[in-house]
């Protein structure tokens, strides 16, 4: 690529394609939809439970003020950016945006009779407006995405990064990688419209340091822009250091400040204060299911859990406890069934394995049959999210650096975890998911991946 591409300065840009803002006007519509009636649920609860003033009036005069707030927060505009349009990524900005909408709305409360004056009412309208906010912008975004059609993205780059991509999003809904391009033969703006229209772009992901030197990169996304197409960088940087990274200028030279690889001191306390808090209620709410369990695995036969001696922190070996899902005799046989391992050297993975009980075919779909871990968590054995505990053979494909996955506590589920719910995740990937899940840990990013793992688990048992 050369200055070629800068003959697109001064060329009429050509319009978005009606697909793309389309697209666009149903997400922003829907989500406008979602934060209506979320303030208007949420206000008829809140006034009518403790409130005096009439709800219908506070609705008409209090919505538009939450409206607002929420453009000026950006929720409207984000999805335009983004490939994958997810609602817990922006809770956070959500929680900002309720508690503020709140806040106004005590302040209005005077001139405007609304009726939210005290303590009581702002607490419960804030967390009423949190909770509907995000199950209502949940659904409308999947409403939205449901009657569109999947987003076709090309990626300029490496085909290495392309295939990735495509493993990543392959059976996924709303995205479609249709190709990929060298960036050494876009020499022109013309060549650059030319590929676009090719393969019916309406995104470009660029790889960022693969072809082409950095200074020359904000060219081809001016292009693009030109060029009517949506555009998304794909930093090679953030695959070796992880996503937590900050942003250090330095008398206009910006640097990236990378973080420490696993956790601080106060961070495990943190994460382990956040393990017991919901790993207790948990055990205990789960006792009943456990027991019914049990017993139906006890009319099979054999002992209710299975007990497995598992590589921890550290290198620390501690046995984790399970419901047992197989028969009894189901490690002899595993030697007879290698030849049909899925999950690559290193792990072991078949599917419609014969050593799984009816019982076990249940629990494991539902995921009931790793209830009995919290006790592992409440032990300080395992944690909520963490890298997968991996029993001894399979530790010992490990080696160098890679070992230092150890310096973490092993989860009851992780970001391979989610992954794996539509691919199988080989060793060597696993690994570096583990390392990329310790240089990018945050207790928001636990509260994700369990989240995402409900969801999951709730696809796949048919919830």
């Amino acid at each position: 690529m050369d200055a070629g591409l800068l003959d697109a300065v001064g060329i009429a840009a050509r319009p978005a394609p009606k697909v793309v803002l389309q697209r666009e006007q149903r997400y922003r519509f829907a989500l406008l939809g979602a934060d209506v009636l979320a303030g208007l649920t949420a206000l008829e609860v809140a006034l009518s439970l403790v409130g005096t003033a009439s709800p219908q009036r506070a609705a008409l005069l209090a919505l538009p003020l939450i409206v607002l707030l929420a453009k000026l927060h950006g929720l409207y505009d984000r999805d335009d950016l983004l490939v994958r349009k997810t609602t817990i990524e922006e809770v956070p900005r959500l929680f900002q945006h309720a508690t503020l909408a709140t806040l106004v709305l005590v302040l209005v409360d005077e001139p405007l009779k609304i009726g939210a004056t005290t303590d009581t009412q702002a607490g419960l309208l804030l967390v009423l407006l949190l909770i509907l906010t995000v199950l209502f912008r949940m659904g409308a975004r999947r409403i939205a995405g449901a009657i569109s059609q999947p987003e076709r993205c090309l990626v300029l780059g490496d085909t290495a990064s392309a295939e990735e991509l495509f493993a990543r999003t392959e059976g996924r809904s709303n995205i479609a990688i249709v190709g990929a391009a060298g960036l050494r033969d876009l020499r022109t703006y013309a060549d650059l419209c030319q590929v676009i229209d090719e393969f019916e772009a309406e995104r470009l992901i660029i790889v960022q340091g693969s072809e082409v030197p950095q200074q020359q990169t904000l060219e081809l996304v001016r292009a693009a822009k030109v060029a009517g197409v949506r555009v998304s960088l794909l930093p090679g940087v953030l695959g070796v250091v992880g996503s937590q990274v900050e942003f250090d200028d330095v008398f206009g030279v910006t640097l990236l400040g990378v973080r420490r690889f696993g956790l601080t001191r106060s961070s495990r306390a943190l994460k382990r204060i956040f393990d017991i808090a919901c790993a207790l209620p948990l055990l205990i709410l789960a006792s009943p299911v456990v027991l019914a369990a049990a017993i139906a695995i006890r009319r099979d036969g054999g002992s209710v859990f299975f007990r497995q001696e598992r590589v921890g922190r550290d290198g620390r070996r501690f046995h984790i406890i399970k419901l047992r899902t197989m028969v009894v005799d189901a490690e002899h046989l595993r030697s007879a069934l290698s030849a049909q391992n899925v999950a690559g050297e290193g792990l072991f993975k078949i599917i419609d394995d014969p050593r799984i009980t009816k019982v076990g075919a249940i629990l494991r779909r539902t995921h009931l049959d790793e209830l009995p871990q919290l006790w592992n968590v409440v032990r300080g054995e395992m944690s909520l999210v963490g890298p997968r505990p991996l029993v001894a053979h399979e530790d010992a494909h490990i080696t160098g650096l890679d070992r230092r996955r150890l310096e973490l506590t092993p989860g009851m589920t992780g970001p391979w975890q989610i992954l794996g719910s539509h691919r199988r995740i080989p060793m060597a990937e696993m690994v570096k998911i583990d390392y990329l899940y310790a240089a990018s840990w945050s207790l928001w990013n636990d509260v994700k991946i369990l989240l995402r793992t409900l969801s999951a688990v709730a696809r796949r048992a048919g919830v």
